[in-house]
């Protein structure tokens, strides 16, 4: 099979569409450069569809390179027969594959192996023919060397009967049509283990789980949340998983392709059989169908962090304004930071919640001497207390506060880039910033984070690392690609996720514009060291540059339209500069009158909506958000309450919702609405202010139900 059948099996992307998309990704063109700019070429794919098509390419190089290995390794056993070879190299996936290569897997020593070398493999052709009429004797002739019985002559050869059956590809493919159907998934608490060897710390971790103590349901029915839960109560020695159909059936239809007779033969085929399902079939039947259920549940929960991830970056920035941040704490005080408009750090103190006249003071002075426009606060303990300490302040001119979600600010305070860009500064100070930073620029600041840390979505940890990763670096440069990055203020962390720049590109951006000033053209990124034609054809049109001398400069418009921009402008009879926001002359153009070979309709409709609004932000403008003052602890809630809340995670059975407390309350997915829901991120997004019911306290387990349907 080749590459582009493969893909068009799998998808219903055109062909040309796909040869195309591959060309251009053969050339090193990430995806959001094909996405935005070779839409004539692609037939206007979006990046979900490229990905596709990355991702089944990567699917088929991994088949053909396993291929080549199977055929070599049976090949150099002197076993690879036309027949065979021919079979092997059409095989559609890993496990069509992986059967016909079983027969012929070095593998430990079996008991099959033991039996042929006791010269026992003829009697298994014998009672597999089904024909001999007298067993006993026909055995007989097989007793020698260490087989000295019947009995163990018989043994031996439904052992090696057992192989054969475990090896036939229409059995497996049987059983798993029968595990995929019909499978249970099962679990038992471990108690023995329990009271052994958890201590009582350990004990109450294990009451999380205590649901799955005596739990069995459908495995197709388990939704992908609650699988990865069993699995992790197995992997911390909780619970034993199992995977289960009904035997007596399983063997049953075994039984119907193998046995044609009724005699000694098909007693002894028999009992192979039931060996067969119990000691080799089942076991591994039933842990490929969990790693394949498991695999969809990682798929699944990766997207729900992918789709969290995407609207968490992309949530409003405040934008350049001077802020001060406070990291709240009561023991070690609040850290406050005042940063400039560009996030540049300018002073730092310490104020106590328990001397409010001091930090009254200490914040009034700040907020005076550095201009600050906005006030943020991480929501972590003691966050409600120093909103409400400062909310007492009486500033000169009205102070918006906010409220910031400072998940994974103490990882990049401890970070290698925090050291770097704050040598001189200790963790607190840089968290600080960090949480500040969050409110002027949510995408610039969480990219220096990775992505898993940040605490949004389900089971995380649980899941593939490497498809985590990918996935989630994929949404960040998606996410950083789409807005657009500032040339001229960008961190080095940010510049590496622009299409075609990565790390160390990034750096010697970086180096480029602290030794030689701002970028005033975009032209002048040819300049970078090592930075070369295909990742300046990459990068350049995701890039901006505010105030420069081409005004195009400043949007998304690649300069290899330039001249058609231009070309648009002389036809209007206007300057680029009268052209770009006129929206009423910008609708009487004619495009079809600009189609040239390399750029088409598509491409073109791109450059007038970008020049109705050149270099606009693409996130929605912030707004701002206060809890119920007078909910500060959990025993503050009450059954009934309508409270105010942020819609601070999401998942496949619900969402959580943060109220002011150190707790989120998880509104259930039958709690969204008042129809049916299919899939919670139709419901809600992240960041999303609602109104809330509490339907339950749970003060001792420290868990608060939620309702939006009310």
């Amino acid at each position: 099979m080749q590459l582009l059948d493969y893909i068009i099996s799998k998808t219903d992307i055109r062909d040309i569409s796909i040869i195309n998309t591959l060309k251009l990704l053969d050339e090193d063109c990430t995806i959001p450069f094909i996405a935005r700019y070779r839409k004539e070429k692609t037939g206007n794919l979006d990046e979900v569809q490229i990905e596709t098509i990355v991702t089944l390419q990567k699917t088929f190089t991994d088949l053909e390179k396993r291929k080549k290995a199977v055929l070599k390794s049976i090949d150099e056993q002197g076993l690879l027969e036309k027949v065979l070879e021919t079979k092997i190299k059409n095989a559609k996936d890993l496990i069509e594959l992986e059967d016909l290569y079983l027969p012929f897997k070095k593998k430990r020593k079996t008991k099959a192996d033991t039996a042929k070398e006791q010269g026992l493999e003829e009697l298994a052709k014998i009672i597999m023919a089904q024909n001999a009429r007298d067993l006993d004797d026909v055995s007989q002739k097989f007793l020698k060397g260490t087989v000295s019985s019947i009995d163990q002559a018989l043994e031996g050869a439904r052992f090696i009967i057992a192989e054969w059956i475990n090896e036939r590809i229409d059995i497996r493919n049987s059983l798993r049509n029968e595990f995929t159907r019909n499978a249970t998934i099962s679990s038992k608490v471990i108690k023995s283990k329990i009271a052994a060897t958890l201590e009582q710390s350990q004990l109450d971790k294990a009451q999380k789980f205590r649901d799955y103590f005596d739990w069995s349901e459908s495995l197709f029915r388990c939704p992908s949340h609650r699988l990865l839960a069993l699995l992790r109560a197995e992997k911390e020695g909780i619970v034993r998983v199992k995977i289960e159909v009904d035997k007596e059936a399983a063997i049953s239809r075994i039984g119907t392709r193998i046995i044609r007779s009724q005699n000694d033969c098909s007693e002894q085929i028999q009992l192979a059989i039931e060996d067969a399902y119990k000691r080799l079939l089942a076991p591994a039947i039933s842990n490929e169908i969990l790693a394949k259920y498991k695999e969809k549940a990682d798929e699944n929960a990766i997207q729900v962090f992918a789709k969290n991830l995407k609207q968490l970056l992309l949530q409003a920035p405040l934008g350049g304004k001077n802020i001060l941040a406070l990291d709240p704490g009561f023991r070690t005080g609040c850290k406050l930071v005042c940063l400039d408009a560009q996030g540049d750090l300018k002073h730092n103190d310490t104020v106590y919640l328990h001397k409010e006249k001091e930090a009254y003071g200490k914040i009034s002075t700040a907020v005076n001497a550095y201009k600050i426009d906005a006030i943020a606060i991480g929501n972590g303990t003691a966050s409600r207390e120093t909103e409400a300490m400062v909310k007492k302040i009486r500033f000169d001119k009205d102070m918006q506060v906010y409220i910031v979600n400072e998940a994974g600010a103490s990882i990049y305070s401890a970070s290698k880039i925090a050291r770097d860009e704050f040598p001189n500064y200790d963790v607190t100070v840089r968290g600080s910033v960090s949480i500040g930073r969050r409110l002027a620029d949510p995408l610039a600041e969480l990219v220096k984070i990775e992505a898993k840390s940040i605490g949004v979505g389900q089971y995380q940890h649980d899941v593939d690392q490497t498809k985590l990763k990918q996935e989630l670096d994929t949404v960040v440069q998606s996410c950083v690609n789409h807005v657009g990055v500032n040339l001229n203020t960008a961190s080095s962390s940010l510049l590496s996720y622009v299409s075609g720049i990565g790390p160390k590109l990034a750096d010697n951006i970086v180096a480029y514009r602290s030794e030689n000033g701002a970028f005033t053209k975009r032209q002048d990124l040819k300049k970078v060291p090592r930075l070369g034609a295909k990742a300046y054809e990459q990068a350049v049109a995701f890039l901006r540059i505010k105030n420069a001398k081409n005004p195009l400069d400043n949007s998304a418009v690649h300069p290899e339209s330039y001249p058609v921009v231009k070309n648009i402008a002389k036809t209007l009879k206007l300057s680029i500069e009268e052209l770009i926001g006129d929206k009423e002359r910008l609708k009487t153009i004619d495009l079809n009158q600009f189609i040239t070979d390399a750029i088409g309709i598509p491409t073109l409709k791109d450059i007038v909506k970008e020049l109705e609004k050149p270099g606009l932000d693409p996130r929605k403008p912030l707004k701002n958000f206060e809890f119920n003052p007078n909910i500060k602890t959990i025993n503050d809630l009450h059954v009934g309450q309508i409270l105010p809340g942020i819609v601070n995670n999401i998942t496949n059975f619900g969402c959580f919702v943060a109220i002011g407390i150190k707790e989120s309350g998880l509104v259930h997915i039958s709690k969204l609405s008042n129809t049916y829901v299919g899939n919670v991120n139709d419901v809600v997004h992240l960041n999303q202010h609602v109104k809330v019911k509490v339907e339950e306290v749970d003060v001792a387990r420290k868990r608060i139900q939620l309702s939006m349907n009310f």
